[in-house]
């Protein structure tokens, strides 16, 4: 067995394995994997002739996620298209408020 990849928690460790499971690749964790403290790497490891496919499809999944934040809105928060709608019923709340006194 060799090293793959070094992760931080052992969630990410699991979807890792999980996601090369499927394709057919066995997996070995070690390092913090069941302790009872949540801290702590986490090494995964698959056998030799399966490193290059696995290191493949770790790059076309981070290769994939990384279009998928490109369409979110951006930075991650509200679109700008509803701050620019909120702010502008605000204003006309107020107007309407003003003119009402």
């Amino acid at each position: 067995m060799v090293r793959l990849a070094t992760v931080r928690t052992t969630f990410h460790a699991r979807v890792i394995a999980a996601r090369l499971g499927a394709e057919g690749i066995v997996t070995d964790l070690r390092g913090n994997v069941d302790g009872i403290y949540p801290m702590g790497d986490v090494h995964i490891f698959v056998s030799e002739e399966d490193l290059p496919e696995a290191q493949e499809l770790l790059l076309a999944d981070e290769v994939e996620s990384a279009f998928d934040e490109d369409d979110a809105d951006g930075d991650g928060g509200t679109p700008r298209e509803l701050w620019v709608f909120l702010v502008a019923v605000i204003v006309v709340a107020a107007v309407l408020f003003a003119r009402s006194i």
